[in-house]
């Protein structure tokens, strides 16, 4: 710094530490907002599904393991191939770089109309990043401590092998993180595109499908991950909603996207902008 000036090379990072500090803040602020009562059907769906993870235990992982060792070479290289698109990666690199990116641009030199367009893509992006990383992260954990071994590993006739807290990728069987992955981003790119919901579940089935397929997880696994995935997902949303970010807290509803004229304005703007030069 010299001269009341900021170096360009700086300056970029600078903004990315203090946007990422601010927005941190908000993120932790109480809740301005009361959101609406999970209804009594959320409730017991949720029970059913976890009725149907021990069900499936006792009931049909064996068989479905058994079922997916007779299938052709051919049909588990398709889904070898199909089950890499579970992973997190594949959402949360570029929704990260996209904030990344938004980090480093905002700066109180742009006008109020343009912070405000790129405030509202951040926090958009931002919600679709933690609520597809915080249940992947979740699971990840739980996962090793629970050590659920694979169906790969021991007798393929006892379902029930656990060494927890080993740690090890052979006994991270329950839940599965791919279908945590895939419910995760049903739900949470469902929220922002209405209009996406069917085709991202039907990402999430076959992704879901493709992990018993290759014999990484038992059915009871995948249905346990997308229990986990959809409630970080729907918890998340109704955080936001109540600190009065992206949702409504009345009805949960996504507020508009800025318009396209909107965020067309404010890159325009950025990219006018010399980077990093502020007068002391």
């Amino acid at each position: 710094m010299n001269g009341g000036k900021v170096s360009s090379s700086s300056a970029p990072q600078q903004n990315v530490l203090t946007n990422f500090r601010q927005w941190i803040c908000v993120l932790g602020r109480a809740p301005r907002a009361r959101v609406p009562p999970q209804s009594a059907k959320s409730i017991a769906a949720v029970v059913v599904m976890l009725i149907a993870v021990v069900a499936c235990m006792f009931l049909v992982d064996t068989a479905a393991s058994a079922w997916a060792r007779t299938l052709p070479q051919w049909f588990e290289d398709v889904f070898e191939r199909i089950t890499d698109l579970g992973l997190g990666g594949w959402f949360l690199f570029p929704f990260g770089f996209v904030l990344l990116c938004l980090a480093a641009v905002t700066s109180p030199r742009l006008t109020h109309r343009t912070q405000g367009v790129l405030a509202m893509l951040a926090v958009r992006f931002g919600f679709l990043f933690l609520a597809i990383g915080a249940p992947g992260l979740f699971v990840t954990i739980v996962k090793r401590l629970i050590g659920r071994a694979r169906p790969y590993v021991g007798s393929p006739d006892d379902p029930f092998i656990y060494r927890p807290f080993v740690w090890a990728p052979e006994y991270a069987s329950m839940p599965s993180g791919h279908a945590t992955t895939a419910a995760s981003a049903a739900i949470a790119i469902g929220a922002l595109w209405p209009k996406s919901r069917t085709v991202m579940w039907l990402y999430a089935l076959v992704i879901m499908f493709s992990r018993v397929v290759v014999l990484a997880h038992h059915p009871s696994d995948v249905i346990a991950g997308a229990v986990v995935g959809a409630l970080g997902a729907l918890w998340l949303r109704r955080a936001f909603a109540a600190r009065g970010l992206l949702f409504c807290a009345i009805d949960l509803r996504a507020f508009p996207w800025p318009s396209r004229k909107r965020v067309k304005a404010a890159l325009r703007e950025v990219l006018r902008k010399k980077p990093g030069i502020s007068k002391g």
